[in-house]
């Protein structure tokens, strides 16, 4: 598990590391409820991304909750979520 929140910045360095940068988007600007079709990104990507997320910060994103993810902020809080809860035993 992490030892700190996953925030905003760490996504951005993985959605960019996983899906690239689309042209035209500002990533310095409030993007966190801007939903990600409109930052560029599709369903592939996210999938990308996602993978990537769960296994830097050892966290599990069901396709489900994917499906219902939709921008930076609601990806933000579920991984954040999945982090401070208690693991099952």
């Amino acid at each position: 598990m992490s030892t700190h929140a996953f925030t905003i910045d760490d996504l951005k360095r993985i959605l960019h590391t996983s899906a690239g940068v689309p042209e035209g988007v500002d990533f310095d600007g409030d993007i966190l409820d801007t939903a990600f079709d409109s930052l560029g990104y599709e369903s592939l990507a996210l999938l990308e991304t996602c993978g990537s997320i769960e296994r830097e910060f050892k966290v599990s994103i069901d396709d489900d909750t994917l499906t219902i993810t939709d921008t930076p902020r609601t990806l933000l809080r579920l991984v954040n979520h999945q982090l401070v809860a208690p693991s099952a035993s």
